[in-house]
């Protein structure tokens, strides 16, 4: 059975792993990103991709980089969180594994292995939603994996969504991430308990007291013990993400969101409300099919599997 190596590419680890035709992990290792050199970067993957080569005879490596990657699936245009502008990943990697590469943006990546081998199989148009520290996307429409023209599409993150609204990091105001997302949930929780501290008692407890230092890991545990602040701030994420997924299903017609990221670790919090936003929202709901809303099922491996898989396709 054909091997490749996946490689998924963060601003604090880069992990990587062999992967069989039927997206199992045969081998993964870790290795820390040295985000401040596009060198060193380029020479921590060559040294994770040569480490897991010399045991196993593989074909072909995938790289999935958060960025903005070109169309010939070589180029990292940008990236938020390393120092790649215009950085050629492709062509540095290829050179020092001698093996063919390919580079994809990661949330397209991990799309496309829910898509193969997790919660999307079986459907022909999925759009999966990573809901993470921002929100990323990626859509799988009639088996083929879509870019756009330059490479660049389904930052859905980044559509505006309140004119005028909350500065984003990208640098224009009001992107659904900044409502949707686990920034989000950590600004709503801390609004809350700043004008309720009633509401927000054991949030407050796990925070040390401290409005400021209110944490993602600080609203799950709170919600999951009752805290009424912290239920509030899972609920007006939910509304958000459900809005935003019936506006993408106005123009996309999916026939399944998947829901991934490491927000949706906690799913069983907030997704039943987030479908319930969505159908409120959802233009002639009741002339139409409704789109299935699902968890990710791959967990952090979806980006690594679906990169190496990609790796396939080039």
């Amino acid at each position: 059975m054909a091997l490749t190596i996946g490689v998924d590419i963060g601003g604090t680890k880069i992990a990587a792993g062999v992967v069989d035709e039927d997206g199992h992990i045969v081998e993964n290792l870790l290795r820390p990103t040295p985000a401040d050199s596009p060198d060193k970067v380029a020479d921590t993957i060559a040294e994770a991709v040569l480490d897991l080569a010399s045991r196993h005879d593989v074909e072909a490596v995938g790289l999935g980089a958060a960025g903005f990657v070109d169309e010939t699936r070589s180029i990292v245009r940008f990236a938020p969180n390393l120092a790649w502008r215009e950085e050629p990943l492709q062509k540095k990697v290829a050179e020092r594994v001698n093996l063919p590469v390919v580079v994809e943006n990661d949330a397209n990546a991990m799309a496309w292995g829910e898509y193969r081998f997790g919660a999307g199989r079986g459907e022909s148009h999925v759009v999966c939603v990573t809901v993470g520290t921002g929100i990323g996307g990626g859509l799988v429409f009639g088996g083929s994996l879509y870019r756009g023209r330059w490479g660049m599409g389904a930052e859905m993150g980044h559509m505006q969504v309140v004119p005028g609204g909350r500065l984003c990091g990208c640098g224009n105001l009001g992107c659904w991430e900044q409502y949707a997302s686990g920034n989000a949930l950590v600004h709503e929780a801390r609004v809350v308990a700043a004008a309720e501290p009633d509401r927000a008692g054991r949030m407050l407890e796990l925070a040390g007291g401290s409005v400021s230092d209110i944490e993602g890991e600080h609203v799950t545990q709170a919600a999951r013990e009752g805290d009424a602040a912290a239920l509030t701030a899972f609920a007006s994420m939910a509304e958000w993400l459900g809005q935003g997924m019936a506006d993408i299903a106005a123009v996309l017609d999916p026939g399944c969101f998947i829901l991934g990221g490491g927000v949706s670790r906690a799913a069983d919090l907030w997704i039943d409300q987030a479908r319930t936003a969505f159908l409120r929202a959802l233009t002639a709901r009741e002339h139409r099919p409704h789109a299935d809303i699902r968890p990710a099922e791959l967990g952090p491996a979806a980006g690594l599997v679906g990169a190496a898989d990609l790796a396939r396709h080039p």
